[in-house]
C-alpha cells in the first residue's frame, strides 16, 4: 500500500493564473478561457489591475496585489504560477521572491530559450499588443536582447483597442487580420527572423494562422505554460518487464 501525504487544499489543478480585471470576451485559446487548457487551472483576479494600468502605466504599482494573489494560489494548492499579461515581466523578480514555487509571469521569458534553438544569424521577433509601451525594461526583465525586433498591433482594426480599452464586445475576425498584418510587417521589415514569440496572452488563438502565413515557429503563453506544466506534472510512462525495446535480463530485482 502506498502512503499519501497532504498539505494542500486543492489537488489536481497545479497551475495558478493571476488575472487582470477585465470584461472583454475570452474565446477558446485565450488564457482566461478555461476550456483552452488540457489540464485544470486555478484563477485569481487581481482587482484594479486593468489592461490599461498594466500595459500603458506602471504595473509595479500593483505588485503587492499580485503577490497577495500569488500567495493565495499557492495556499490553494498551486505548484507553479503565471499571469495573463506579457508586460508583467516587470514584476517577475518581486513575485518569485515572495512565493515558494516557480513563477513564469510573461511569455517574453521564452525569448532566450527560443533564440538558442535558432540557426546562426536568425533572431526571435516579437508581436506585442503595444509596441509603444513595450520597453527595454520589459525585455531586460525577461532576459531578452534589448534589440529584439518588435512589431505591435497598435494601429490595427480591433485587437489593441478592444483589449486595452476593455471593450465588452470585440470583432475577432478583425483581430485575426491585425495579428496577420503584424506578422507580415515583422518578417518583411526584418529578413533574419527565425521564430516569433507572442507577447500578449490573448494572441494564442491566432498562432496557427501566423505559423501558416510566415512558415516560422510561433511561441505563445500557451506553449510556455504547457511546457511549464509538464515539468510540474510529468507524464507517466509504464515500464514493463516484457518491453521488447529494453534488455532487462538480470535487472528485474532492481525494478
Amino acid at each position: 500500500m502506498s502512503v499519501e501525504f497532504g498539505g494542500k487544499t486543492v489537488y489536481g489543478a497545479t497551475i495558478g493564473i493571476m488575472m487582470l480585471e477585465t470584461q472583454f470576451p475570452r474565446i477558446h485559446g485565450d488564457i482566461a478561457n478555461a476550456y483552452t487548457w488540457p489540464f485544470p487551472v486555478q484563477y485569481r483576479i487581481v482587482r484594479g489591475a486593468t489592461p490599461d494600468k498594466v500595459v500603458r502605466n506602471n504595473p509595479l504599482e500593483l505588485v503587492d496585489d499580485f503577490i497577495a494573489a500569488a500567495k493565495d494560489l499557492v495556499a490553494s494548492g498551486c505548484d507553479g504560477l503565471t499571469t495573463n499579461c506579457g508586460f508583467l515581466a516587470l514584476i517577475q523578480d518581486r513575485v518569485s521572491d515572495a512565493v515558494p514555487v516557480p513563477v513564469a509571469t510573461s511569455s517574453l521569458m521564452q525569448i532566450p530559450l527560443v533564440q538558442q534553438m535558432l540557426p546562426r544569424g536568425k533572431r526571435v521577433g516579437v508581436i506585442t499588443i503595444s509596441e509603444t509601451n513595450l520597453s527595454e525594461a520589459h525585455l531586460c526583465a525577461a532576459n531578452a536582447p534589448l534589440d529584439t525586433p518588435i512589431v505591435g498591433t497598435d494601429k490595427g482594426r480591433a485587437f489593441t483597442h478592444g483589449i486595452l480599452d476593455d471593450q465588452p464586445s470585440i470583432d475577432f475576425a478583425d483581430c485575426r487580420l491585425d495579428l496577420l498584418d503584424a506578422a507580415r510587417a515583422l518578417v518583411t521589415s526584418h529578413d533574419n527572423i527565425g521564430a516569433i514569440v507572442l507577447e500578449c496572452t490573448n494572441m494564442t488563438p491566432y498562432a496557427r494562422d501566423i505559423r501558416k502565413l510566415t512558415g516560422l515557429p510561433v511561441f505563445s503563453i500557451y506553449s510556455f505554460v504547457r511546457w511549464f506544466h509538464q515539468g510540474l506534472v510529468p507524464d507517466r510512462f509504464e515500464l514493463t518487464l516484457d518491453d521488447p525495446t529494453l534488455n532487462l535480463t538480470g535487472r528485474q530485482s532492481e525494478l
